[in-house]
Order: structure tokens, then C-alpha cells, then sequence
């Protein structure tokens, strides 16, 4: 009988431990420090970026279908409201940090047009050098050469924001991004670098 009082009293203690440790877990990655103005622009400053590619916000599925138009976003893979809400919080990211662009571009697609619109920091325009050629709809010969040339023409004191997809963010900076990830880029000599979600 003590030997089972014993038993009980150590696996109650064990289980205080956990509990214990798992609070301690809590907190300590409460503590975890905001991603802030100051993180953004010593990332841009380490790298002398003027690009910032930004991956359209989370829009579940792959590729889009077949019957594709791009100025129908019935027939186009769009943002979830989990997307929605992330664009929201990069944007706001944005604005409470003060961080400005001095041109604001996104691809054709709807994902990325519905990003930049519910990111809401300011006029933008779309550019066909932006758009996605994973499926064919846009060519690669005809969407990289617009892109390339837009990137030469970016000067040094300019950072400038380009919303488009995995596919072309890889194709120029070898990386390749999450949903609503970012890859500071400088145009100048090809260093890229991922950032880690400014949303957390």
C-alpha cells in the first residue's frame, strides 16, 4: 500500500514538473523580441537592398486552373481570409514602422493585387514583369526581360516594393519565400537575403 502512495505521489510530481516547464516555455517565448523598424532596415543596410520582393499572402491550392483568365478572379487561385488577414499585418507592419517605398509594383494576378490592397500602404500599380510564369500563362521570355530591365533602372537610394509570385522571387534571387514571406534584393551586386515573418 505505501509502495503504491509512493508511486502516486511521484507521477503527481512529475506531472507538476511538466506542467511547470511548459509555463516556463510560455514565457520565455513570449519574451521573443517583435520584429521592428530598426531589424527591417539593418537587414535592408546590411545588404544595401533597394528591392523588396514580397510574396502574395496565403492562397491555398497549387498553381491555378485551367480555365485561368487573367482578368477573371473566379477562374485564379485567391487569398484565403487567413490571407487576407496576413496582408493586413504586413502592412500594418509597414506603416507603424514608417517604412516607405518609393514605388509599390505588383503582378497582374488577383493574389497578389488582393495582397497589396489589403496591405493598404499607399498607391501601386500593377507590371506585367512580375507576373507569374509557373503554368505558361504569362511567358518567361516576355515576363523577365520587363523584370530585368526594371531592376537595372532601380538606384541605389530607392527601395521599391514588388508583390509577385514564388517562382519569379526564386528565379532572380535564388530564394524562395513562403506565403507572405520577403527577399531583400540589391540590384546592384545580386546579394539576397530572406527575412524572417514580420507578422510574428
Amino acid at each position: 500500500m505505501i509502495n503504491k502512495i509512493v508511486k502516486f505521489i511521484r507521477n503527481i510530481s512529475k506531472i507538476m514538473i511538466f506542467r511547470f516547464l511548459f509555463v516556463i516555455l510560455i514565457f520565455v517565448y513570449s519574451l521573443k523580441p517583435v520584429f521592428s523598424e530598426l531589424d527591417f532596415k539593418s537587414e535592408i543596410n546590411e545588404i544595401n537592398a533597394n528591392v523588396v520582393f514580397l510574396r502574395h499572402s496565403i492562397a491555398p491550392g497549387f498553381g491555378d486552373p485551367k480555365n485561368f483568365k487573367i482578368d477573371d478572379c473566379s477562374t485564379q487561385r485567391n487569398l484565403s481570409k487567413t490571407g487576407i488577414l496576413q496582408a493586413r499585418s504586413i502592412g500594418k507592419f509597414f506603416i507603424e514602422n514608417n517604412i516607405e517605398f518609393s514605388e509599390i509594383l505588383s503582378s497582374q494576378w488577383c493574389r497578389c493585387k488582393d495582397t497589396i490592397n489589403e496591405m493598404n500602404i499607399g498607391n501601386w500599380k500593377t507590371f506585367p514583369g512580375l507576373n507569374s510564369f509557373f503554368q505558361n500563362f504569362s511567358k518567361k521570355q516576355i515576363v523577365l526581360p520587363l523584370l530585368y530591365d526594371k531592376l537595372k533602372n532601380v538606384k541605389n537610394d530607392e527601395l521599391i516594393l514588388l508583390v509577385t509570385h514564388q517562382v519569379v522571387i526564386s528565379e532572380i534571387t535564388n530564394v524562395s519565400p513562403p506565403s507572405g514571406g520577403i527577399v531583400i534584393y540589391n540590384t546592384k551586386n545580386k546579394k539576397a537575403k530572406l527575412i524572417r515573418n514580420i507578422t510574428n
